[in-house]
């Protein structure tokens, strides 16, 4: 009998240890193992030169993630049952789901995730698109809180303010990126007036409290103060507009957007040369504003500094620093100034021989603007997603502090009902009292609504058409009628 040699026999029972081990893990998970065997068996069948350490490590790792796909396949499977089931059962009440918001949940993948991660945008996605279904079960009320009353679309550029005159005939006025300011007619959307003045973007709008005359702050490193003379045309009757409940939401394409080529200013009178132009800056002027009388303007720029004016003589009065809004109190000589340092100022001209300032830290980004409200106090609003109402009286914490989920612009105040209006950066209008409480926000259904940036909001508390007045950075401003007796019952 031939005798086998020590090599040999240690090769032979190491390939039989392999073999009755591979038939182990066969008998205990047949299914998947059988096919890991097969891969196994034809890698080994291959010229590789890797090690079988290394291969047979990179088949399990393999093996593992196809096992997490079909987990995660399956419980896509599952999902999507679960809402065909919900839409046979909406269908069935006479409710209708878009079905493109169901479709976003589709599985992407990529080389770069991980399976963990992929799995975790999988519930993330599905969950956002099931709590649609859950909300489109939310009664809505029979009042129409907010409701959108007119659209004015004639800018070729994002709108960056809005203002309502303060004199008759009340006009609405927008300023934009497209280097000019119109005016319209808040009943029936017409366009009355088109300055074209500046050779850059006009930031800002502000009627005069007593007289038809304008003052607006651009990009071109002035400000202009110019004479406009309205008509208004014949009101005519208006459709029904659909009423939405404020706390209603669904999304539509940005694609939606007004289309900017349609330039409903185009037959409308221009002014094109200012009264008065203001020059004292070197940089950008973002915001101006009247103060009380308005025998003086202040202005603010991104040169970091603010300046008051004469208006008869345009002479330099006064220069304030680090500023990036202004806003005036409506009956006394006071300027409260925001500034992209975090910090707000109140500026008292109260004694022209003093010229007093304070200095307010309550926010840890660029405070976007700082309004005065009735009585004595002050609203701020901050790119770090906070509103804060404070008391002249002591400053040294906020009497309300409003979280949000977005940027906030230019804030403006209900002053009657002490409402405050809240434009964000994600497109949002949010309502809210001054001691912090959320009323409302700004319906964004049935194709309503602003499709991009929100950059700024205005009361207009007598006019019974529209109350409310928003722009955005979709080429339009919107009219809304805010029923208040109804949203602060609600409340």
């Amino acid at each position: 009998m031939p005798i086998e040699s020590g090599s040999c026999a240690s090769a032979r029972q190491a390939k039989q240890k392999r073999k009755s081990h591979s038939l182990s893990i066969r008998r205990t998970n047949s299914s998947e193992q059988e096919r890991a065997g097969l891969q196994r068996d034809m890698l080994e069948g291959q010229d590789s030169k890797l090690p079988s350490s290394v291969r047979n490590t990179l088949l399990e790792l393999f093996g593992q993630i196809e096992r997490e796909f079909e987990n995660l396949y399956i419980e896509n499977l599952e999902l999507r049952r679960e809402i065909d089931t919900l839409n046979e059962r909406l269908a069935a009440e006479g409710q209708t789901i878009d079905g493109a918001e169901l479709s976003k949940g589709q599985l992407k993948t990529k080389a770069s995730h991980s399976t963990s991660q992929l799995s975790q945008k999988l519930k993330t996605t599905y969950k956002a698109s099931t709590s649609k279904i859950v909300s489109s079960f939310k009664t809505t009320t029979s009042r129409a809180i907010c409701q959108l009353v007119k659209e004015y679309v004639g800018h070729r550029d994002g709108i960056w303010d809005v203002s309502v005159a303060k004199t008759q005939p009340v006009v609405l006025g927008t300023a934009s990126a497209d280097h000019t300011a119109l005016l319209w007619s808040i009943e029936t959307g017409k366009c009355l007036v088109k300055y074209v003045g500046h050779v850059g973007s006009v930031n800002s709008i502000k009627f005069h409290p007593t007289e038809q005359v304008a003052l607006t702050a651009s990009g071109d490193q002035t400000a202009h103060i110019w004479r406009y003379i309205v008509q208004l045309p014949t009101p005519q009757p208006t459709a029904d507009c659909n009423q939405v409940s404020g706390e209603d939401e669904f999304e539509f394409s940005d694609k939606d957007e007004p289309d900017g080529d349609g330039d409903g200013s185009s037959d409308c009178p221009t002014v094109r040369a200012p009264l008065t132009s203001l020059k004292s800056h070197q940089g950008v002027v973002i915001a101006a504003d009247w103060l009380v009388g308005g025998k003086q303007a202040v202005t603010a720029s991104w040169d970091r500094t603010a300046n008051l004016y004469d208006v008869e003589t345009s002479e330099l009065v006064h220069s304030l620093t680090e500023l990036t809004h202004c806003c005036t109190h409506p009956t006394q000589r006071l300027v409260v100034t925001s500034s992209r340092d975090t910090t707000f100022r109140l500026w008292d001209f109260r004694d022209p021989s003093i010229h007093s300032v304070n200095v307010f830290q309550g926010h840890t980004d660029t405070v976007t603007s700082a309004v005065f409200t009735v009585g004595d106090n002050v609203v701020s609003g901050s790119d770090d997603r906070t509103v804060k109402v404070w008391d002249l009286k002591n400053m040294r914490s906020p009497i309300a502090t409003i979280r949000t989920d977005s940027a906030v612009n230019r804030i403006n105040v209900c002053v009657g009902q002490r409402i405050i209006a809240l434009p964000h950066d994600n497109r949002q209008v949010r309502l809210f009292d001054m001691s912090g409480v959320r009323l409302a926000r700004l319906p964004r259904s049935n194709r309503q609504g602003h499709r991009r940036m929100v950059c700024c909001s205005a009361w207009s508390e007598d006019h019974p058409i529209c109350n409310l007045f928003t722009c955005g950075f979709d080429r339009q401003a919107i009219g809304w009628n805010i029923n208040i007796p109804a949203l602060l019952q609600e409340k």
